[in-house]
């Protein structure tokens, strides 16, 4: 199995422009999510995927791989499917594990990007899709920007979702998280190469335009999405709330 870390990049964020760029610690928040997935022991490659000349001259400066992909891309997958034969090289798609891990999470874990692959190399074939997901514990499940998943008891996604899932009826939304185990999800995917390279060929669902969630393209077209678990604290940085609480508290992550 061939394992490609992909980061897909832009500058022009809709709702944190150039947040990509910000420090934390010092250091641009891209940066330290490329040097988080640098850790990772058991990939083959690790590339930025971005459509902006600047930010791939920077990896480059920095000591990684970059790629410049087209800036008609609604999304990191799209970003990443649309070069996948420049990532993957010679390697059989159906045989490829491409990981993206999205460019906003500055405290990604290398051991999860390693867990994601044991998984993968545990089943007969590469799963269509891999994702790894967390208890919610302490957060506030009702938090548009947390993203929660519903959950087969065999680990396979349901759905994911800005809202509370499942919605718990006749009872109070403080209570909700005391009455069922809530599950977020960590933002990267594990996509078996064939399935990523179609990604254009699925159309955009309501879902997705609705929830601004781009793997509910892959739900509506019945793509099976496998889960394995992780523990932890996972903080993906969409709000100026967040840039300033992983400012704050870089060093505890």
């Amino acid at each position: 199995m061939y394992v490609v870390v992909a980061i897909p990049a832009r500058l022009k964020s809709i709702r944190l422009p150039n947040k990509v760029l910000a420090e934390i610690g010092g250091e641009p928040m891209i940066k330290r999510v490329l040097t988080q997935c640098s850790k990772a022991e058991l990939i083959d490659e690790l590339f930025l995927c971005t459509d902006d000349e600047s930010l791939n001259n920077k990896a480059i400066e920095w000591g990684f791989r970059s790629k410049v992909t087209s800036k008609n891309c609604d999304s990191g997958s799209s970003r990443i499917a649309s070069i996948i034969d420049q990532l993957t090289l010679n390697n059989k798609l159906e045989d490829s594990l491409i990981i993206n891990v999205q460019g906003d999470q500055p405290f990604i874990n290398p051991k999860v990007i390693d867990q994601m692959v044991i998984f993968a190399k545990s089943k007969k074939e590469i799963p269509n899709v891999i994702t790894p997901i967390y208890k919610i514990k302490n957060k506030d499940i009702h938090d548009p920007n947390l993203v929660k998943t519903l959950v087969t008891s065999n680990k396979e996604i349901i759905y994911f979702s800005r809202s509370a899932l499942p919605f718990v009826r006749d009872r109070d939304k403080e209570v909700w998280k005391s009455l069922y185990q809530y599950w977020g999800h960590v933002g990267i995917y594990g996509y078996r190469g064939d399935i990523l390279k179609r990604w254009n060929s699925f159309p955009k669902s309501e879902l997705e335009k609705l929830e601004k969630l781009e793997q509910l393209r892959l739900i509506n077209a019945g793509i099976k999405f496998s889960a394995f678990e992780v523990e932890g604290d996972f903080l993906s940085i969409d709000t100026k709330e967040q840039l300033e609480l992983a400012r704050k508290n870089f060093s505890d992550f």
